[in-house]
């Protein structure tokens, strides 16, 4: 067990009141991943269709000779290209049904996996569309350039492949780190005027959608999708929505030295429809704060009146934010995630979680409906002032039924562990701590280095895919 035990409730599972029968769960799961697979499948496959669309509406009589096959490939790689990046806009827009149904979490990872072949689609197609007009005039594709730049539309073309290469070159990782998070969502604001920049080419040079054609009715509606999701669901609704509630911070708390909760008050907020363990994206509207926005999650259940946040200073923005005034005007997007109960497929559930990982779990502990003894949890820090909420968790799991395990001290500096060198010497694992573990869902909340090592652990064990949960602090 681990090595410091600060409090244990156990009890043997009791019988739900009548009338409150446990859901089948698992049925529940499988509705959800084959709604998942079959709607990451549209999207991959929107690729297919923009092809077929091409084909069939004169395309194949494009490839009679060398130069035309060349072009016919360029147009090609430039449709399936652009429809990703409008893909990417969808999964980016955060539509309700997409992120209820696949997570939020997963339509951030098919949208990151469609960023580079839709680069690299759309870089094929500026140079087979060069090599192809260049061979059909009997010029070089360098002096093809300087054709296509006085053709109307052309010049907005090359504009927008240039934003796009901004876009997808500051995603990588290693670039990534080096932008803050406002940072890199400025730059990234810059696909929204590539996408715009690219329409007017796309519609008029060449004929290749043609007036009245069902090519150019399919290109049309997946850009008003692409474009209507993105202003309704990341402008409009957030804003209705925070005018709405009215919500304004009440008080900033101290928890430990770098933490703090932000208690708001607002009105109505039951009726954000947020659920334990999910988050929102807060902006706190004071002179210093107004340009950044927070992802964080929710440290309690909101009332009616009032909603909290608990937040470690591990930067400027979250820094800035801990020391907001009283009365300050918040908006808000959201809320997303399915790190939730909903999630659950299995009869019970096991909590790994450290740091300020914490703030998700203990929203997550006081709405899930438990059974006495369905819940195990284990509290991981690296010393006494990272315990955050400790109190609260035990508090409600006393009030539950569930088992609360608690692991003090820095993770051990030799081997890959995610526990202190004593713990891991004695033999503690997740099946030690969690002797249900194959028939519980895991749910591990916390630092990304020492998530992944728990989850690693997880999965060594045989522990299923869809029995595991992740919740990242990072982006």
């Amino acid at each position: 067990m681990p090595s410091q035990t600060q409090t244990r409730q156990s009890a043997q599972p009791m019988p739900r009141r009548a009338g409150s029968p446990r859901p089948d769960r698992r049925r529940q799961y499988r509705r959800r991943a084959r709604a998942a697979d079959l709607l990451v499948a549209a999207l991959w496959s929107s690729g297919a269709v923009a092809i077929a669309l091409f084909l069939a509406t004169g395309g194949m009589s494009k490839f009679a000779t060398v130069a035309g096959a060349v072009t016919s490939f360029g147009i090609i790689a430039g449709l399936v290209g652009t429809d990703f990046i409008l893909v990417m806009l969808v999964l980016a827009a955060r539509v309700p049904i997409i992120d209820s149904t696949i997570g939020h979490d997963r339509a951030m990872a098919v949208h990151r996996s469609l960023g580079k072949p839709a680069l690299y689609l759309l870089l094929a197609h500026a140079a087979l569309l060069l090599v192809g007009y260049g061979m059909t005039e009997g010029v070089n594709p360098v002096a093809e350039v300087f054709s296509l730049l006085a053709v109307p539309d052309m010049p907005l073309a090359f504009v927008g492949l240039g934003l796009l290469i901004v876009v997808v070159v500051t995603s990588f990782v290693a670039v990534r780190k080096r932008f803050s998070y406002e940072g890199w969502h400025l730059v990234h604001l810059l696909s929204y005027a590539a996408v715009i920049a690219a329409v007017p080419h796309q519609l008029s040079v060449g004929g290749i959608l043609a007036q009245g054609s069902l090519e150019r009715a399919y290109w049309i509606s997946l850009y008003v999708l692409a474009l209507g999701a993105i202003i309704t669901y990341r402008f409009v609704e957030p804003v209705v929505s925070s005018l709405r509630h009215r919500i304004r911070v009440q008080k900033v708390e101290t928890v430990a030295p770098g933490v703090v909760s932000i208690h708001m008050t607002g009105h109505d907020l039951r009726e954000l429809g947020s659920s334990g363990g999910q988050f929102f994206i807060w902006r706190f509207w004071t002179g210093r704060t107004w340009w950044h926005s927070h992802p964080i999650s929710l440290s309690a259940m909101p009332t009616d009146r009032a909603a909290r946040i608990t937040v470690r200073d591990l930067g400027g923005g979250s820094g800035s934010i801990s020391q907001i005034p009283p009365g300050t005007r918040v908006s808000l997007e959201g809320p997303y995630g399915l790190f939730t109960d909903r999630a659950r497929s299995a009869p019970r559930l096991a909590i790994v979680v450290a740091g300020i990982g914490i703030t998700p779990v203990r929203a997550l502990l006081e709405q899930s409906p438990l059974a006495p003894g369905e819940a195990t949890i284990l509290l991981r820090a690296s010393d006494e002032q990272e315990t955050y909420l400790w109190n609260e968790i035990i508090s409600l799991a006393k009030k539950k039924g569930a088992t609360v395990y608690t692991m003090i001290g820095r993770r051990a500096r030799t081997g890959r562990t995610w526990m202190p060198a004593a713990d891991a010497q004695r033999g503690v694992s997740l099946r030690s701590v969690f002797p249900d573990l194959a028939k519980s869902d895991l749910y591990i909340c916390g630092p990304t280095a020492w998530l992944d090592l728990v989850e690693a652990e997880a999965r060594a064990s045989g522990l299923p895919q869809h029995q595991l949960h992740t919740e990242r602090f990072d982006w």
